[in-house]
């Protein structure tokens, strides 16, 4: 049986090259570098990119406290699960690299797909407001250099084409202090030499640092690291969910955890207390509650701004819709208190895993009263006449 919790890629240890040790030693003490750096690594899929940005992570802990990790890559994302960019703020050192890490953003976006092709406009737009938001909280000129805070920027592996575009209004945006450049033997598959995505009449400073991938072939070529991305991306959601039960809960395969799923109490959610919005999508009015049932959606806060894309708290599974009572069964690890915030229902291409689905998300009224009370999502303005669910959280 396959359990949940094991690696997510059954590959060797991860080699370090010297190569590699330099190239993030030369970024965390660059001895120029005040305020502290903004490091974006890049390269074509696979090559490593996620790696090395934990491993320049755990270098630069070792010189600040705590090193704020902008991830850009929708599919194959560090600290959350596929269909978000965030940025999460880390304080402590991830001692094997090979293990999955699911962190708490400080914040982020729902984007909603594995690929930024549905909708590169919004896809900058998330990330170019996350950034914004690090220089607003983090680099503020009367801050104290023991409180300031280098930052990692992750990529995503489309680097020709569209995506080749994308990447360069990124870097222009950021203006990272350095940026690394992964390279394989393939050249054709590669990046640009060079500092590619500056105009001739650019005359500030960034440091390039070009390093060959780690993975080498039986020729000593670099090589890609081939990943199975849906297996990873399905072992990310599962690990999610299973934060809706307490870490002693004996839960190991992904057969406890589908039976676990269905039989945990939901939230009851009024659904005259929530908007819902289809991402990538259009959904006619009358179809809206078959397309949402049995599916993950994101969990928002709308903005005040109607032009500003709504924050997301985290995932939810929508397990049931009572058309007739007025509710919406939800599951979800989040705290009660982000989830009294919530206002907005996400949807977009993130699936729920087809193993978790061997077990029948079926209701009965029996099952309802028994379930201890309800929440109402955007709690201040519909809680008249309702009760409150409890439900374990981990």
């Amino acid at each position: 049986m396959t359990s949940i919790t094991e690696r997510e890629e059954a590959s060797p240890s991860i080699y370090i090259s010297d190569e590699w040790s330099a190239a993030a030693g030369l970024v965390a003490y660059d001895s120029t570098t005040s305020p502290p750096p903004i490091a974006l690594v890049c390269g074509p899929k696979n090559c490593g990119k996620t790696t090395f940005s934990r491993y320049l992570l755990n270098i630069l802990l070792q010189r600040y406290k705590r090193v704020g990790y902008l991830d850009t890559d929708v599919g194959q994302p560090e600290f959350t699960t596929s269909g978000f960019l965030s940025l999460t703020v880390v304080d402590k050192l991830t001692p094997d690299l090979t293990i999955p890490c699911l962190k708490t953003p400080e914040r982020c976006f729902f984007f909603g797909d594995v690929s930024s092709k549905r909708d590169p406009t919004t896809y900058l737009k998330c990330i170019f407001t996350l950034y914004d938001y690090y220089r607003k909280e983090y680099c503020k000129s009367d801050s104290p250099v023991k409180n300031e805070m280098p930052l990692v920027v992750n990529t995503h592996g489309w680097v020709k084409g569209v995506g080749y575009d994308i990447l360069v209004d990124m870097l222009r945006h950021i203006a990272p202090t350095h940026v690394v450049k992964i390279n394989i033997t393939s050249e054709r598959k590669n990046l640009p030499a060079g500092k590619f995505w500056l105009d001739d009449g650019y005359d500030g400073q960034v440091n390039l640092i070009e390093i060959n991938s780690a993975r080498q072939d039986s020729f000593n070529r670099s090589v890609l690291i081939q990943k199975d991305a849906c297996l990873l991306r399905d072992l990310r959601i599962m690990a999610y969910f299973r934060q809706c039960f307490p870490s002693n809960l004996n839960i190991t395969t992904i057969k406890e955890l589908a039976n676990a799923l269905a039989s945990h109490p939901p939230y009851q959610v009024p659904i005259s207390s929530i908007k819902i919005r289809h991402l990538h999508s259009q959904v006619p009015h009358t179809e809206v509650f078959y397309s949402l049932n049995a599916t993950i959606v994101g969990l928002a806060v709308s903005s005040k701004q109607p032009e500003n894309i709504p924050w997301c708290v985290g995932l939810g599974i929508v397990r049931g819709i009572d058309t007739f009572k007025g509710l919406l069964y939800l599951i979800s690890p989040v705290p009660l208190i982000l989830l009294e915030k919530v206002d907005l229902l996400l949807q977009g291409f993130i699936h729920i895993p087809t193993c978790l689905l061997q077990c029948n998300f079926v209701f009965t009224s029996e099952y309802f009263s028994s379930a201890t009370a309800c929440l109402s999502v955007g709690m201040a303005n519909y809680a008249m006449g309702m009760t409150r669910l409890r439900m374990p959280l981990a």
